[in-house]
């Protein structure tokens, strides 16, 4: 009975450390104070848990060159609650006054910058799964902008997740990486967590979205499917790139990357 105690702990703490980076300390801590107040676990650990993602973590990662990005900004937020409190929403200072100046500049236009992962609070290098290279708090995936079915323009996303809502599911790309067994290309219409509004492309205000964050020196590249590079009349901006096959496909999302 210890033993599968033992162990339940144990898998409690890697999946919470896969997820979150810092979650599986909270569980630990968690239980030793249950055990030394002798109070249940249950109520502990979402109170400590709340403490620490609202309290504690913020201010101890910016010394480690990590900041938390807006919860509650109407034109810089997430895409839900899941990002901020699976601690995936810290950046570099840079990254973080690049995301807030651009939503300045888009806010009269009418356009909300809604982020989606970004990168745990703390090491570089320290994976944030499933993605192949948030790892360093310069990268961030950022929503597209879309169209309702009256063809106005909407702040909703398509997706719970705002993942895995392509907006061509046939694309050449997509195929071609699929074909040459690259699997994983198109995983993430699995990640979806349910499609709750029937949307399209708004392509002008995508498009006003990308060159916003093009026009900042600190941007690197940004990924999306070259056919959306094409589509949005951006094939001449050389910081937007094919992600290549070995990642997934970008035309349910914007993938950011500063120097």
């Amino acid at each position: 009975m210890k033993f599968l105690k033992l162990f339940g702990h144990l898998t409690i703490i890697l999946i919470l450390t896969v997820l979150t980076q810092v979650g599986g300390l909270v569980w630990l801590l968690a239980l030793f104070i249950s055990i030394k107040l002798k109070k249940k676990k249950r109520f502990t650990f979402p109170i400590l848990y709340l403490v620490f993602n609202v309290l504690i973590i913020p201010p101890i990662a910016k010394p480690f060159g990590r900041e938390q990005l807006p919860i509650f900004n109407d034109y810089l937020k997430p895409r839900n609650w899941v990002y901020p409190l699976f601690f995936r929403n810290y950046v570099t200072s840079d990254l973080k006054a690049l995301l807030e100046n651009s939503a300045t500049n888009l806010k009269p236009l009418n356009i909300s910058i809604t982020y989606l992962d970004a990168n745990f609070p703390f090491k570089d290098g320290f994976p944030l799964m499933p993605h192949l290279s948030h790892n360093d708090g310069k990268k961030i995936d950022i929503s597209f902008m879309y169209l309702d079915k009256h063809g106005k323009s909407s702040t909703k996303k398509p997706s719970v997740s705002g993942y895995g809502a392509f907006v061509d599911s046939n694309n050449i790309s997509s195929e071609n990486c699929l074909n040459k067994g690259y699997w994983q290309y198109d995983f993430t219409k699995y990640m979806t967590f349910g499609i709750i509004n029937n949307l399209k492309l708004d392509k002008p205000k995508t498009k006003l979205l990308i060159k916003e964050l093009l026009d900042s020196n600190l941007t690197e590249k940004i990924f999306i499917e070259p056919y959306l590079k094409e589509s949005l009349k951006l094939i001449n901006e050389t910081k937007i790139r094919f992600h290549g096959c070995q990642a997934v496909r970008h035309d349910d999302h914007i993938h950011l990357q500063i120097k």
